[in-house]
C-alpha cells in the first residue's frame, strides 16, 4: 500500500506539473543497441535482432515479457496464466533463452517450473532486444535459441542538468487491470539520480467461453491428490489417479488468474569525460495464483543490486573498459490462504567484464570475461530439486572485419561450468531421495563465423555459423520428485552430457528509406537435445523408495537427437504518407529424431498483417493475426500425462488508436482493444492451453506523459 502511494506521489508530483510546454512529437529517447558489443545498428547485426523501443513499446507493454514481444517473428508466449510467461524463441525455451536486465542475467526461478513468473515487469522497460537464433558467443553456452535483453536507465550514463521523466496510467483489458508507474531522472551535471515506481492489479481473466478446451473435456488427467492428500507423509504414501477437470474450472472467467504486482528502483551515476559509474537498488513483488490449483498462490519477492561503470580513451591498445554486474536476492512462496506448501531461493551474483581493442589489422573487437555464482534452495514437500550451487566462468574474444561496405564477423568462448547437488536428509523413514552430494564439471566450447554482404543500397545478405554447447542445469541433472505444475514425477540424470548443437541462420535485407523487408530461415541440429521425456509409454510410472511409494507420471531428463528449422518474416511499407501496411509472419517445425515424431510446444504457422494511420495529433492501428491449426504434436515428451493434444486455428483482431492531447502539457491518451472477434484463442506453446485460453474480448484506456 505504502509502494502504490509513493507511484502515484511520484506519477502526479513529477509528469503533469513539471511537463514542459513543448507541443512537439511524443517520443521516447531510445538507447543503443545491445545486442552487439561494439555498439552497431540493428541493420549492421549479422544475427537476426528485434528492437523495441520508444513510443511503440510503450503501447505495447502487457502483463508479462513475453506477452510484450508476442508481435515479433519467431517469439511465443509459453504462458501459464495471464500473469506468467517466458518467452519462447524458435521453438525454444527454459536455459536455451538467456533473459537479461542490462546485459546481466536475470536470475529467478522462471527456467525451473512453467509457473514461476519472470522478474522483470515491462511498466519501467525502456527498450528490449531480441536475438533470435543462437547467441552463446556472447552470452554463454545457455543461450542456444536466444536472448531478450530489457533495458533501463536505473543506472544512468549520460550528464543531465534539471529533471527528466516519464508517467503511465491505464484501466481495462480483459482481466481489469489498473496500472501505474513513474520514472524520473535528476541531475546536477556529472551527478545523475533515477527513481522508478510501479503497480499493478488484475482481477480474474475474461474469456469467451469455457476454460476447459473440448478435446481436453473427454481426456483423462492425472490428479496427484485423487487418492491421498498431496504433502502428506502418513505412512509415506503419496497417490494418485486419472480424473477430468470439473465443468465448473472456469466458465466466461479464468478461476484464479489475479494479480498484485508492486516495484521500484534507486539509482545513482558519476558522469565523466571518459566514461561513468553507478549503482542501483531495485525491489520486485508479486503475487499471483495458479491457474492449474484453485487456492494456490505464488507469493514471489526480489531484490537486486546492480554495479555498472564504463572507462573510455584508455591508451594506446585498448579504446574502452566495461564492467557490470548485479547480485539478486530472489524466493517465493508457493502456499494456500493460511499456509505456505514449498519455497523457492535462489542467491546469486553474475557479471562481465570486456574490453574493446583499437583496430588492428582491420579487425574491430573486444575480449571478455563473464562469471556466475548462484545458490538454490528448495523448502517444503513439494520441493522436487535438491539444494544445489552453480559456479560458471567464461572467456570469450568477438571480432568484426569490414571488408569495404560487407563485414565478416568470428568469435570464440571457452566456459567452465560447476553444478552441485547438496543431496538430502533422511525423512521419518529413512528415506532420502535426494541422495548424497554430489558435482559435475563441465566445459564448453563455442564458435561462429558470419558475414554481411551488401548488393547494392537497398538489398544485402546475412549469414551465420555456429557451433553450440550447454552444460545442463541442476535441475536436469538432480531433480527427483513430484512436480505440480508439470502433473509429473521428473527425475534428473546426473550422468547427462553437455548439450550440442549446430546451426546455420541466413537473411535477406531490403530497405529503401522507411520501407523494409527482411526474410530468414534458420537450421539447428542437435546430436544431444536434453528434455522430460516419459518413461512408460502410454501409462503411469512408478517410483519407490524403502518406504516411501511415489505413484506419479514418471518422466526423465534425457538426451535425443533433434533438429528446429524455420523461417521468419518481416516486412512494412508507406502506401501514403500517413499510412503504413505491416506484414509479419513464422514457421517452425522441431523433430525428434531419436524416436520420431515431434518437440512439444511448438508454436503453429502464423501470418500477420496491419494498418497504420498518423495525422497530426491523431493515430490509429489495426492488425490481424491468423494462427493456422498446430496437429504436429509430441508424442514422447510427457509434461502432463497424456499426449499432447492439436490447436486449433485461431484468428486475432485488434486494434488501437492514439490522440495527443492539445494542452501544454506533453500528453497522449490511447485506448486498445484486444480479440474484437471474441475466438477462443489458445497458444499451443502455452502449457496451459487446454485448460487457460487467453482473454476474450476487451478493450483498454490509459493516458501517459513524458518531459
Amino acid at each position: 500500500m505504502k509502494l502504490k502511494k509513493i507511484t502515484c506521489a511520484l506519477f502526479f508530483m513529477f509528469t503533469f506539473p513539471a511537463v514542459a510546454a513543448d507541443k512537439g512529437t511524443l517520443t521516447i529517447p531510445t538507447t543503443a543497441v545491445t545486442g552487439n558489443p561494439l555498439g552497431v545498428g540493428s541493420d549492421q547485426m549479422v544475427v537476426p535482432i528485434s528492437i523495441l523501443n520508444g513510443r511503440e513499446l510503450s503501447l505495447k507493454r502487457e502483463n508479462t515479457l513475453a506477452e510484450t514481444l508476442n508481435s515479433i517473428p519467431g517469439v511465443s508466449n509459453s504462458s501459464f496464466g495471464p500473469s506468467v510467461g517466458r518467452p519462447m524463441i524458435r521453438g525454444m525455451d527454459s536455459d536455451r533463452i538467456k533473459i537479461l536486465q542490462n546485459g546481466v542475467n536475470n536470475l529467478d526461478a522462471s527456467n525451473l517450473s512453467f509457473d514461476h513468473g519472470v522478474s522483470i515487469d515491462p511498466l519501467i522497460i525502456e527498450q528490449i532486444d531480441v536475438i533470435r537464433g543462437p547467441a552463446t558467443l556472447l552470452y554463454g553456452g545457455g543461450a542456444v535459441g536466444g536472448v531478450v535483453n530489457a533495458i533501463d536507465h536505473r543506472i544512468p550514463k549520460e550528464k543531465l542538468e534539471g529533471i527528466t521523466g516519464r508517467g503511465e496510467v491505464r484501466y481495462g483489458g480483459a482481466n481489469l487491470e489498473q496500472s501505474n508507474a513513474a520514472v524520473v531522472d535528476v541531475g546536477t551535471g556529472n551527478f545523475v539520480m533515477h527513481f522508478d515506481a510501479y503497480n499493478r492489479d488484475s482481477k480474474n481473466l475474461r474469456i469467451p467461453g469455457n476454460a476447459i478446451s473440448n478435446r481436453h473435456e473427454s481426456t483423462q488427467v492425472w490428479n496427484p491428490a485423487k487418492d491421498g492428500t498431496l504433502g502428506t507423509h502418513e505412512a509415506g504414501v503419496y497417490s494418485g489417479g486419472y480424473d477430468t477437470y470439473p465443468t465448473n474450472h472456469g466458465r466466461k472467467k479464468l478461476l484464479n488468474s489475479q494479480s498484485e504486482t508492486r516495484g521500484g528502483a534507486v539509482g545513482a551515476s558519476m558522469i565523466f569525460d571518459r566514461g561513468y559509474a553507478g549503482v542501483s537498488y531495485a525491489k520486485h513483488q508479486t503475487k499471483y495464483g495458479s491457474v492449474k490449483e484453485p487456492g494456490i498462490l505464488l507469493d514471489m519477492d526480489t531484490d537486486r543490486i546492480d554495479f555498472a561503470s564504463e572507462i573510455r580513451d584508455l591508451g594506446s591498445f585498448f579504446e574502452r573498459a566495461k564492467f557490470k554486474a548485479a547480485y539478486t536476492d530472489y524466493r517465493h512462496h508457493e502456499m494456500d490462504a493460511v499456509t505456505i506448501h514449498t519455497t523457492f531461493k535462489n542467491r546469486a551474483i553474475d557479471g562481465t567484464f570486456e574490453l574493446m581493442h583499437v583496430p588492428l589489422l582491420g579487425l574491430k573487437g573486444v575480449i571478455g570475461t563473464q562469471f556466475d555464482n548462484g545458490k538454490f534452495d528448495a523448502v517444503g514437500h513439494e520441493a522436487f530439486t535438491p539444494n544445489s550451487k552453480t559456479n560458471s566462468q567464461s572467456v570469450y574474444v568477438y571480432e568484426e572485419l569490414p571488408l569495404n561496405q560487407h563485414k565478416m564477423t568470428f568469435g570464440l568462448r571457452h566456459g567452465k561450468h560447476e553444478v552441485e547437488s547438496k543431496g538430502g536428509e533422511p525423512d521419518e523413514h529413512g528415506h532420502n531421495k535426494f541422495g548424497d552430494p554430489s558435482r559435475k564439471k563441465f566445459n564448453t566450447n563455442n564458435a561462429a563465423i558470419g558475414g554481411l554482404y551488401k548488393l547494392n543500397e537497398q538489398w544485402s545478405l546475412t549469414g551465420n555459423l555456429s557451433h553450440n554447447e550447454r552444460a545442463p542445469s541442476y535441475f536436469e541433472l538432480f531433480a527427483n520428485g513430484a512436480h505440480t505444475a508439470t502433473g509429473v514425477f521428473e527425475e534428473g540424470q546426473a550422468n547427462l552430457k553437455k548439450e550440442k548443437s549446430n546451426g546455420l541462420d541466413g537473411q535477406i535485407r531490403w530497405k529503401s528509406g522507411q520501407d523494409s523487408l527482411t526474410l530468414g530461415a534458420y537450421f539447428n541440429k542437435f546430436s544431444n537435445f536434453i528434455g522430460l521425456l516419459s518413461t512408460i509409454e502410454g501409462g503411469h510410472g512408478e517410483h519407490e523408495n524403502e518406504t516411501d511409494e511415489i505413484t506419479y507420471k514418471k518422466s526423465t531428463f534425457s538426451g535425443i537427437k533433434a533438429e528446429f528449422k524455420g523461417v521468419e518474416l518481416e516486412g512494412k511499407t508507406m502506401l501514403t504518407d500517413y499510412v503504413q501496411f505491416n506484414v509479419r509472419g513464422d514457421y517452425v517445425d522441431a523433430k525428434d529424431k531419436t524416436n520420431g515424431g515431434y518437440v512439444p510446444r511448438i508454436s503453429p504457422l502464423k501470418l500477420g498483417a496491419g494498418l497504420k494511420y498518423e495525422f497530426d495529433r491523431f493515430g490509429a492501428r489495426m492488425d490481424v493475426l491468423h494462427a493456422f491449426k498446430q496437429d504436429r504434436v509430441a508424442t514422447n515428451f510427457n509434461y502432463e500425462p497424456g499426449k499432447e493434444l492439436m490447436t486449433d486455428a485461431y484468428t486475432n483482431v485488434s486494434m488501437m488508436a492514439t490522440y495527443k492531447l492539445p494542452t501544454q502539457l506533453n500528453l497522449e491518451a490511447f485506448t486498445r482493444a484486444n480479440n474484437l472477434l471474441d475466438q477462443e484463442i489458445r497458444e499451443h506453446t502455452s502449457f496451459l492451453k487446454d485448460i487457460a485460453p487467453m482473454g476474450g474480448r476487451s478493450i483498454m484506456f490509459g493516458l501517459r506523459g513524458e518531459f
